[in-house]
């Protein structure tokens, strides 16, 4: 399960995670954002909040997910930037922070994810979004990662189902495939991908929601468009590695001026749809996919403003606190 345990007082990210651990889950993905911990200057790290997500997932024997991206100020490239997260002037500036993040984390930090959705401009500095770039990335974050520890695994970043192109997006299987054309396949271990569901039951196909208005009328407009990257795998000869679905869900928007109304579902739906999306993979999926990330316990901070509120499966709050159905339901399914 996802969480965000960066800036909260100690008794709430102990609380997130005893959540994730009482949910019969064994894994905690935290985005740590490069700026964070060596923001001030090149070298100049600031362990303090790294250090007690690792130490506390350890308390409770979860496993580790970092998802790594955001670019520090001295790092960002000469030709400016127009979003919160871009590529770095220099790759291997980005390959040393991993590098060194791996070697503070040796042994416990299980697996790195290298960026998110880079095939989308506001997730690549604004500008158009490059594979090859995303590739030369990938490549220096990976061989700081395992020059440091070698065990630890390397997820290349998830990719956001779209149909947009140029210069706002490119389509994640095109993406994907110019990845594989730029040389991307000796530089993870897991490929990534992201999955949410939209309005569709997860058991729908790529085919039938491209067939279904109701559904979007895309290919991407579903839980199984998972299978179109893992064909592109195969395709590329890449097949003996696993998938891991960085993202799964479905959101409960209410809101009709919401871009996400349209594929809102209710909260009954939700738990429901979640637990079908892990019984479907563990049937049909076995064994080329890994490991599948819920979205999320919330962040405290969150409101119904918040895109991010109508997806998690906690509502957010400090002290007060409620679970969601889909929390219920994902902890009394069977694992």
């Amino acid at each position: 399960m996802q969480a965000f345990l960066w800036w909260q007082e100690d008794k709430a990210l102990q609380r997130d995670l005893q959540l994730i651990h009482d949910a019969g889950f064994g894994w905690v993905k935290q985005h740590v954002g490069w700026r964070d911990v060596e923001g001030a200057a090149k070298g100049a790290f600031n362990w303090y909040f790294t250090d007690r997500v690792v130490a506390e997932a350890e308390r409770l024997g979860l496993n580790v997910l970092f998802r790594l991206d955001s670019e520090p100020v001295w790092a960002i490239a000469s030709r400016g930037t127009d979003s919160d997260s871009g590529p770095p002037e220099n790759p291997q500036d980005f390959g040393d922070f991993c590098h060194a993040l791996a070697d503070r984390y040796r042994g416990r930090v299980r697996a790195y994810q290298v960026w998110n959705e880079p095939n989308l401009a506001r997730e690549w500095g604004g500008w158009s979004p490059d594979p090859a770039e995303y590739v030369e990335l990938l490549r220096a974050c990976y061989v700081g990662i395992k020059t440091a520890d070698p065990d630890a695994l390397v997820i290349s970043a998830g990719l956001a189902p779209t149909g947009n192109c140029p210069p706002e997006a490119v389509p994640d299987v095109d993406y994907l495939i110019g990845m594989y054309e730029a040389g991307a396949a000796p530089y993870f271990d897991l490929l990534g991908v992201n999955a949410p569901g939209y309005r569709a039951p997860p058991e729908v196909s790529p085919d039938e929601a491209a067939a279904t208005p109701e559904y979007g009328g895309q290919r991407f407009f579903c839980f199984r468009h998972v299978e179109d990257a893992r064909e592109i795998m195969l395709r590329y000869d890449d097949g003996d590695k696993q998938v891991a679905v960085l993202e799964v869900g479905w959101t409960t928007d209410p809101r009709p001026d919401s871009p996400y109304y349209w594929h809102a579902v209710t909260e009954e739906q939700q738990a429901n749809y979640l637990v079908r999306a892990f019984r479907y993979a563990g049937e049909h999926w076995s064994p080329w996919v890994g490991l599948m990330t819920v979205i999320s316990i919330a962040d405290p901070r969150w409101t119904g403003e918040d895109e991010q509120y109508w997806w998690a499966i906690t509502e957010p709050g400090w002290p007060e606190f409620h679970v969601r159905p889909a929390y219920e339901a994902l902890r009394d399914m069977e694992k």
